[in-house]
């Protein structure tokens, strides 16, 4: 990982963290509107008359249309003032909601998830890199964390907000109350935000082209095996505290909110973290992601030992994102939201792929071995990040008065 992350205006009109708590607002909105029917999936499949197999769709919908919809609005609005393509996305966001909250059948809903991953692929591919420009170089790192920790707290709330509106006022106002905070969104950035002129045309070319940086390709290689082996794992781990750890339902609930705050803590301490070196904190994280995914199939006897698990596990994915997507940032700097654009993409290919085959191994082999398979694929991200060539410091020692300077081409790092 190499190079700076982009220079923030030195007296942005209305900007600074009023702007950045904003766009962190737009992120939650997002984020819980993505998982709101998870919490609500059987009452809604009742409702809309369909199975609860089919009603999953509402839960694929978003994540493959994003992963189409960040390159695709990436190249579309290059030219245009961020600040506005932001405005559309909350906009957008808002609606989608909105039709979800007035939908009756499965075709509308779906319409309105289909919207929502417009949404959600177009602001971490854009809104992700704008954070960095609010600011003062020295808060970049906190500035970015305050805006992926709305991918904390939107899991963390989404689940029991869904759940809690099906069982008592009815699934569609919890959309209802999503909408409304996507207006509110849309409302703050247009108080907070100022200009932000796109830093640069953005073609197809050059999306293609971000492979081809060594620290880009490593980034985006990690990333692939993070999120695989997370999903492959994670997305059963309910059903491996009910079944294998003997947990209640109430208890493996109340340790699920117990991660998803972990979560939130996780993605600060990397923000700290993230100063002294990108590169340790995502060795760091995926190998304690890793060590979990190992030992909790083993553990399953000690319910107190099954829980510090789950919270490290927490800890450790919540300060991923905001690593790898600073990774990104560092290995495309001139041009931050073409490696955002790619990295989303990435993202939610394996995000969905990494579900996948964690199902195929759960039906297969049993949930202990999808923990394995999650454990083996994130090891296999420190691999690659211990692999890549370390950075020889740029701060070399006087030249004696007898030598030459050394002029020698310095050695970029890809982590």
């Amino acid at each position: 990982m190499t190079g700076q992350p982009p220079r923030a205006p030195r007296t942005p009109r209305r900007g600074g963290w009023p702007a950045v708590a904003s766009v962190a607002l737009g992120s939650f909105t997002l984020v819980l509107s993505e998982l709101l029917p998870v919490g609500a999936l059987t009452d809604i499949g009742e409702d809309l008359s369909v199975s609860t197999g089919t009603t999953g769709l509402l839960v694929v919908m978003p994540g493959l249309a994003a992963a189409v919809s960040a390159p695709v609005l990436t190249v579309a609005s290059r030219g245009l003032d961020r600040r506005t393509v932001l405005w559309a996305l909350a906009a957008l966001t808002a609606l989608a909601d909105l039709v979800c909250a007035l939908s009756r059948d499965l075709t509308t809903m779906l319409a309105g998830r289909l919207l929502l991953g417009l949404a959600l692929g177009g602001f971490w591919a854009v809104g992700a890199a704008i954070a960095p420009r609010l600011v003062r170089p020295e808060s970049v790192h906190r500035a970015s964390s305050l805006v992926t920790a709305g991918i904390s707290v939107g899991t963390v709330a989404a689940l029991p907000l869904g759940a809690l509106a099906a069982r008592s006022a009815g699934w569609w106002t919890a959309f209802w109350a999503a909408g409304l905070l996507g207006l509110a969104a849309l409302a703050a950035q247009i108080r907070c935000l100022p200009r932000l002129p796109a830093d640069s045309a953005v073609g197809w070319r050059d999306l293609a082209g971000v492979v081809r940086i060594p620290a880009a390709r490593a980034g985006l290689l990690a990333t692939v095996f993070v999120f695989l082996g997370q999903f492959a794992s994670y997305t059963y781990i309910a059903p491996y505290l009910e079944r294998h750890a003997r947990f209640g339902a109430g208890a493996a609930a109340a340790l699920l909110l117990g991660y998803g705050l972990a979560g939130i803590a996780g993605n600060f301490l990397a923000a700290a973290s993230l100063a002294r070196s990108v590169r340790a904190t995502v060795m760091a994280s995926a190998a304690a992601l890793a060590a979990v995914a190992a030992l909790l199939p083993v553990a399953a006897d000690s319910a107190v030992l099954v829980a510090f698990l789950v919270l490290v596990w927490g800890a450790a994915f919540g300060a991923l994102p905001l690593s790898l997507q600073t990774t990104m940032l560092r290995a495309v700097p001139a041009a931050p939201e073409r490696g955002l654009a790619v990295f989303v993409t990435v993202v939610q290919v394996s995000l969905a792929t990494g579900s996948l085959l964690g199902g195929v191994v759960v039906d297969g082999y049993g949930i202990p071995a999808s923990l394995g398979v999650g454990a083996a694929l994130a090891a296999c991200a420190v691999a690659v990040v211990a692999a890549a060539p370390v950075r020889r410091s740029s701060r070399r020692p006087d030249p004696k008065p007898d030598s030459k300077p050394d002029r020698r081409p310095e050695q970029k790092s890809v982590v």
